[in-house]
């Protein structure tokens, strides 16, 4: 009850203890020729493990391994290649966890010049069947360029998000960029040969089905984030600000579009009204790949006018409403790692989010370059990295 009212104080939502015993968390994390490890066995604690070392020992490499291992991408590569120990032709990832009391082993095996093997629990899986077997946050310096970077940081922003609670949405998503790809191709085609202009209807019909099941999904996810975020970061900044964060459908400016049969009849008619101009681009210039997220203090844009504190504090507050979201949609947190952003955050916040992670117990890896940083804790265990080895 004492780290509940902790937590509540913290973040302004209610919560009983029983709700908030941990019940996700990795035991052993295996990498084999992963990056520079050879041959990493690393047993976790189940609450804060730091680890510490100067830059370009390993540090990142073992945050990205738990990455993959959720989404089955790397978010510093597109290349699996480079995933592989130089001089290797092999390389595995091997994470044994636990989940609602259940354990499980899930095996990548990455091969170059082949496509990865997914293991889970013995059984051949495939990509799409990945998602959502182990939850986690990533929270990287790339992501306090969140708010003010590219849109596409974060349409992937809640891509993930939404991937990770939804297999379905997951694999519409892939869906979409397929159709994507296909009408794109078509109107290249187009501009030499008109005689195809019918044939977008087909696919204007199947893009339109598809963007509105991702959008409405979004639109449902964004606002209950926001409602999340806004608390936490009504206590972050001493209740004088209050965030908002909503979904901006592009080239639509009209009244909220609130169900799949709204959304489907806009993009039917967006698709029709932009022809002309899709075809004489080669490209299709409106759907869920060209919207973006808007974020707000005080009704003031905060990618406009929000200053440099303001928009980090935006995004540690973005942060924690990602812990509490996906602990409301799976029934359990996730896995959290935070990659070189402790220096980042100042003193106070710095000590809030590590108190909370503490009292609820939500497995974080942490690294820094300085362990200073962080206080003597009985939950805090500590990892000393130093040209891929990892040593207590």
């Amino acid at each position: 009850q004492k780290n509940c009212r902790t937590f509540s104080r913290i973040s302004a939502y209610s919560c009983t203890h029983k709700d908030y015993v941990i019940i996700m968390k990795i035991d052993l994390l295996t990498l084999y020729n992963y990056r520079n490890y050879n041959n990493l066995n690393l047993k976790l604690s189940s609450n804060i493990n730091i680890f510490t070392g100067f830059n370009a020992q390993g540090k990142t490499n073992i945050i990205e391994a738990i990455y993959f291992s959720s989404l089955g991408i790397s978010h510093r590569t597109r290349t699996e290649g480079d995933l592989i120990l130089w001089g290797k032709d092999e390389a595995s990832i091997n994470v044994k966890f636990s989940k609602r009391d259940i354990n499980s082993i899930l095996k990548i095996i990455l091969k170059k010049n082949k496509r990865k093997e997914l293991n889970f629990n013995g059984e051949i899986i495939k990509q799409k069947d990945l998602p959502g077997l182990l939850t986690m946050i990533l929270f990287s310096p790339e992501d306090l360029m969140l708010i003010k970077g590219s849109p596409l940081l974060r349409r992937r922003f809640i891509d993930i998000e939404l991937s990770q609670i939804s297999r379905i949405y997951y694999n519409e998503l892939v869906q979409y960029n397929r159709l994507l790809l296909q009408r794109n191709n078509l109107l290249k085609k187009i501009r030499e040969n008109k005689k195809l202009i019918p044939m977008l209807d087909t696919w204007d019909e199947q893009i339109a089905k598809t963007a509105a099941f991702i959008v409405e999904k979004r639109l449902r996810g964004i606002e209950k984030l926001s409602k999340l975020a806004q608390k936490i970061h009504y206590e972050i900044s001493q209740k004088m600000e209050i965030l908002n964060i909503r979904y901006n459908i592009h080239n639509y400016k009209n009244e909220a579009l609130n169900s799949f049969d709204d959304l489907f009849n806009f993009y039917i008619q967006a698709l029709s009204k932009y022809r002309d101009n899709d075809i004489y681009r080669g490209s299709t210039s409106i759907g869920p790949h060209r919207d973006d997220i808007d974020f707000f203090i005080n009704d003031i844009s905060l990618k406009s006018f929000g200053s440099q504190g303001q928009q980090r504090s935006s995004v540690l507050s973005l942060k924690l409403a990602e812990l509490e979201f996906l602990k409301l949609e799976t029934g359990e947190y996730p896995i959290l790692l935070l990659d070189d952003v402790m220096s980042e955050l100042d003193t106070r916040r710095r000590d809030n989010l590590l108190s909370l992670l503490q009292d609820n117990n939500v497995q974080t890896l942490i690294t820094a370059t300085d362990i200073n940083l962080f206080n003597s804790h009985p939950k805090n265990k500590f990892f000393k990295v130093e040209k891929g080895i990892v040593s207590e």
